[in-house]
């Protein structure tokens, strides 16, 4: 399809990935020049990235003024970083404050990455970068000797949220400024399932939170319609000290969660509670979005009346606070949308552009790198003017 000069085309898929499940899912825009974007370009990019979740600009020179642009073009009230101008509020024990380096001039742009950045860089100098390692994060990561064979993990299935006080970003950008090449990783899931993966190193891994809906039995989608999260105060402090399951959606029981009076402060009215399943602005398909790291309780409706109750999980509805339960319910609904057929890895080339759909789906950084290894992406995303909206009437109507 072109008009406006930009050309939409199904992006390239791995061997992996099961094609029925991509048919709607990722796009490669051609014809995109970042310093000439006319107004109907920005509403084609914007309607085409709701309808295709990822959209892919290859071979992209994007300064980071014109990044902010692009991605504020997706929600014109918002100008804060997605965590904050100052990252990730001015506490060190978020698990998040070591992965992120602010552009001075463009403070909703980040630098991400490995490694130590020679000289000055877009008015940082020389900036150590840090790419999150599994090891770090998980309960039981791979041996030494199994990462030497190129095994990986995925380190965290993710939105990109604060999930306190400030509202889910729309949509992120990331820029590959830095690519370093190395063989490709087996990413293993080892969670007893014998799913792995076959990774380009350090690929972004997404999955679609439609799929993952869609996928699911008539009983669990039920059960996500009629679902809503309350997210902990702080959630990346709260789990500072926890660790993650091996599939990196969600984290093991082990009680080693912060007491919420060990936090920073915080206030009742700020804590996010959000609905299990998006839905989409231009399609209004249901997307399951859920940060399941950071869940802290979850309240279910009841079946709307006349429903009929067989096999029906909750019917009168429930307030969960117990989190193994919690995480529990989170994963069934949630495990079965990351298996291998349904992951988009994303083999990164220097000077690609990918923006997401952050509201439409979740996404986890994978692999490891040497200290030797020198990778730099600029990332753009901006806490949204509002929350997301959850399934209506007539979505209840046909699911629950």
């Amino acid at each position: 399809m072109t008009t406006s000069s930009l050309t939409f085309s199904p992006i390239p898929l791995p061997p992996s990935a099961n094609p029925k499940y991509f048919s709607d899912f990722g796009r490669k825009v051609d014809g995109f020049d970042p310093s000439q974007m006319t107004p109907s370009q920005k509403d084609e990019i914007i309607n085409n990235l709701y309808k295709h979740s990822v959209l892919l600009f290859k071979n992209t020179k994007i300064t980071p003024e014109q990044q902010y642009e692009l991605t504020h073009s997706f929600d014109p009230a918002a100008d804060t970083y997605g965590h904050g101008n100052n990252k990730t509020g001015n506490t060190k024990s978020s698990i998040l404050h070591p992965d992120l380096k602010t552009i001075p001039r463009q403070p909703q742009v980040q630098l991400i990455g490995n490694g130590r950045v020679p000289g000055e860089y877009e008015g940082l100098d020389s900036p150590q970068l840090r790419h999150p390692h599994h090891k770090t994060f998980h309960k039981s990561p791979v041996s030494q000797e199994d990462e030497d064979k190129g095994i990986t993990r995925f380190y965290r299935w993710h939105i990109d949220a604060a999930l306190y006080n400030l509202s889910p970003p729309k949509v992120t950008s990331l820029w590959a400024v830095k690519v370093p090449q190395g063989h490709t990783q087996i990413c293993r899931y080892d969670d007893g399932t014998g799913d792995e993966l076959p990774v380009p190193l350090g690929t972004t891994a997404f999955v679609s939170g439609k799929n993952m809906f869609d996928i699911l039995s008539p009983e669990l989608q039920s059960l996500a319609v009629r679902t809503k999260v309350r997210y902990a105060p702080h959630p990346y402090v709260w789990m500072s000290k926890a660790h993650a399951l091996p599939t990196g959606l969600g984290i093991e029981n082990e009680g080693l969660e912060l007491d919420l009076e060990e936090l920073p402060e915080w206030e009742e009215s700020k804590i996010k509670t959000f609905p299990v399943c998006w839905k989409n602005p231009v399609t209004g398909s249901l997307h399951i979005q859920v940060h399941p790291c950071g869940a802290h309780q979850l309240l279910i409706d009841a079946l709307p009346t006349g429903s009929s109750k067989e096999n029906a999980l909750y019917p009168d509805g429930a307030h969960i606070t117990d989190l193994t339960k919690v995480r529990e319910i989170l994963y069934s609904l949630q495990r079965p949308g990351i298996s291998p057929e349904l992951v988009y890895p994303q083999d990164w080339e220097e000077g690609d552009l990918v923006l997401f759909h952050n509201r439409g789906l979740l996404h986890s950084v994978v692999g490891a790198f040497t200290e030797d290894q020198l990778r730099m992406f600029h990332q753009c995303n901006l806490a949204a003017s509002d929350d997301p909206i959850g399934p209506n009437e007539q979505d209840i109507k046909q699911y629950a």
